[in-house]
């Protein structure tokens, strides 16, 4: 599709709903990137990947605040539809859909929900409770609305992706998830809309969260206590740095491996600098 100066806004559900089933119609293929807006490159990855895998792309911007808990960022968390769209437009991007919460949740937060179970309690959901829940609901009713063939998420967000993924299999849900690689800084800082809230000694002491994943990796071949020494090591030597949590799970089940457990692993990572909470993650292969 050629490039175009604005994507279509629609701001309603019916609208939306009314052009996409057109453009089935038609035969054209649908992909979705559900976003809070806000964007930057790693969002940008997605519309160009999408663009290989269907006709049309929807990039959906809401800020939803069914996944923000109590004395989070959800009042300052950055809104600039017009930037957004500037970015988008050229990408040739049809079609937005820039709900507000009254559309969305017309009688305010709903009674019926998607829960994310147990793993949605752990690492980032321990540290935001019901964040997950939020995030479940708002992606089921996105996928209902929009009913893309292709959904697209990014590695960065690596719990979010495990639990959106079982979603789908588990409410056999028929769309197909196409999983966007981390896009870094130049230093390795995993792109983030949170990023913008940093300070410069924060901006550099952030650099420590993909120094750690990095020594992990490299260290992973000697065991997991090993690698999780190795992380340990680099977060002791940045105070900057407030630690959450460093954990090397299963990527089928999202649970810490044992020190029995051999070959393919996800480092994950989450740490507060200042105000701002970050988190990132990388594959590591145990092998003793």
């Amino acid at each position: 599709m050629s490039a175009v100066s604005r994507p279509v806004v629609f701001e309603t559900i019916a609208e939306i709903r009314d052009t996409i089933a057109a453009e089935r119609r038609a035969g054209r293929t649908i992909a979705l990137t559900p976003t809070l807006g806000a964007l930057h490159e790693g969002h940008l990855s997605h519309v160009r990947r999408t663009a290989e895998l269907a006709d049309i792309r929807v990039v959906s911007i809401f800020v939803n605040p069914t996944q923000f808990g109590a004395g989070e960022d959800l009042a300052k968390y950055p809104r600039d539809l017009e930037s957004d769209l500037r970015l988008l437009g050229p990408l040739g991007v049809a079609f937005v859909f820039a709900p507000t919460e009254a559309e969305m949740y017309p009688a305010g937060p709903t009674e019926t929900k998607i829960t994310a179970g147990k793993i949605g309690a752990l690492y980032e959901g321990a540290a935001r409770p019901g964040h997950f829940d939020g995030v479940l609901t708002v992606v089921a009713k996105l996928i209902d609305i929009v009913m893309p063939d292709i959904v697209s998420f990014g590695q960065k967000d690596a719990q979010q992706l495990y639990l959106v993924r079982r979603m789908i299999d588990d409410l056999n849900l028929p769309v197909r998830v196409e999983v966007i690689d981390t896009v870094r800084e130049a230093d390795g800082l995993a792109l983030s809309s949170r990023n913008r809230f940093l300070d410069a000694k924060e901006r550099r002491a952030a650099r420590t969260l993909s120094t750690a994943l990095e020594a992990a990796a490299a260290s992973a071949d000697r065991g997991i206590d090993a690698a999780l020494a190795a992380a340990q090591a680099v977060f002791m030597g940045e105070p900057l740095v407030k630690l959450d949590y460093f954990k090397i799970v299963q990527p089928a089940s999202f649970v810490p491996v044992d020190d029995n457990y051999r070959g393919k692993a996800m480092a994950i990572v989450a740490a507060t600098l200042g105000e701002t909470r970050l988190i990132d993650n990388e594959q590591v292969y145990l092998n003793s």
